[in-house]
């Protein structure tokens, strides 16, 4: 028996050590080469609760590695990530840690020379979902300007992308650059944050790109096809592996009548509406303080869509033309924020063509060739393998 279980003892170590020679590193947990670059220096960092080194967020390690942490910066729901879609985020001070906390969502998105005055590296670490009208890398840009405008060196410390595998989806057009939009590219890119970082400052697509003093600490161990599974949720309404794969999906139904599941626990794995009723699953969106305080549809029964077991991936037009479909045998607005749809979308074609009752196939024709002039421009940025 004392052999049994020391064979058993082996193979656990053995299973476990493979793991680990094969499991990823993000960047954020290759100290080794970036703690040596930001020693003697004064550190900015723009994080959330998303930037953490194992068990241990970013800010309290470097703080344990004597880093001369100087502020934070904080994106969209905020540095501790309990805030909103849309909420303001004010500045403060962090309770653990007594560092000034600076905004950067609200009526300031690009830091100030004086938010900077005696910066010496800004270090940006927040999990991305490789869809272009999430915030976080609208922040990166802004940032990276900002950096480059006052001679302050950018260090981005890259994670996977969860929706890495695809590149799809109409590319952005200048005349809808938004905050929910900045860059010409397809609403899936198929990058991280680190390519994009690259691609940002090699296409030019900010001020003073070529004075920029950029690092990359990438992935190691990562490719494009690999499954990632967040180990924390990087914002309110993506809670879970689901929620993210379906993001890019649903996110375009934020500018319709139809709810996506907001203020319920299935953020981003519904749809619903109280009169056009695509199938048979009921909720009820309440407010909730955390997530959304004041969510569409708020206090009406709906009934919709399931899509907590599904396996829709990429960018599934089908559920927009599905309800473009069922909405138009009847008097009620399906796109009730045209404006914002195509913000989202990055052009005005989308809606265009789905007022036309144009089929998926036709619509998905008319944006390959920009995919194809995208998938060129964006070879030189790549890190990673695509295969």
């Amino acid at each position: 028996m004392t052999g049994l279980i020391r064979s058993v003892c082996l193979l656990v170590c053995w299973l476990i050590v493979s793991f680990q020679a094969k499991a990823l590193v993000v960047g954020a947990e290759q100290s080794a080469i970036y703690l040596p670059l930001l020693k003697d220096k004064q550190v900015g960092l723009v994080v959330n609760q998303t930037s953490r080194v194992r068990e241990q967020h970013l800010v309290d390690y470097l703080l344990s590695q004597h880093i001369n942490v100087k502020s934070v910066f904080a994106p969209e729901h905020g540095f501790r990530g309990d805030a909103g879609a849309g909420e303001t985020i004010s500045d403060g001070i962090d309770i653990q840690t007594g560092l000034p906390i600076r905004s950067l969502y609200g009526k300031t998105k690009k830091p100030t020379p004086d938010m900077l005055a005696g910066i010496d590296v800004l270090v940006f670490d927040i999990q991305d979902v490789g869809a272009r009208f999430y915030t976080y890398i609208s922040t990166l840009h802004y940032v990276m300007e900002a950096a480059a405008e006052q001679g302050i060196a950018i260090m981005v410390l890259d994670r996977p992308n969860p929706n890495g595998r695809f590149v799809d989806g109409p590319v952005l057009e200048p005349a809808f650059k938004s905050f929910v939009g900045m860059h010409p590219i397809p609403l899936l890119h198929g990058m991280t944050v680190g390519e994009l970082a690259l691609m940002i400052r090699g296409e030019q697509w900010i001020n003073q790109a070529n004075s920029l003093s950029l690092t990359v600490i990438p992935v190691f161990r990562y490719r494009k096809t690999n499954h990632y599974s967040l180990p924390v949720p990087p914002s309110p309404n993506l809670p879970n592996d689901q929620a993210i794969q379906l993001y890019p999906s649903l996110c375009l139904f934020e500018a319709t009548s139809m709810s996506i599941g907001r203020g319920t626990p299935w953020p981003f794995q519904v749809l619903g509406h109280p009169v056009i009723q695509p199938g048979n699953f009921e909720f009820t969106p309440v407010s909730m303080p955390n997530s959304a305080p004041n969510p569409k549809l708020m206090g009406e029964a709906l009934r919709g869509l399931d899509l907590r077991s599904s396996t829709v991936k990429g960018f599934d037009l089908s559920l927009l033309i599905k309800a473009r479909d069922a909405f138009a045998a009847t008097d009620h607005t399906f796109i009730d924020r045209p404006r914002f749809f195509d913000l989202l979308a990055g052009t005005d074609v989308l809606r265009t063509q789905m007022e036309q009752g144009l089929s998926e196939k036709s619509i998905r024709l008319s944006w390959q060739s920009g995919i194809e002039h995208f998938l060129v421009q964006r070879k030189p940025y790549l890190l990673y393998p695509t295969h």
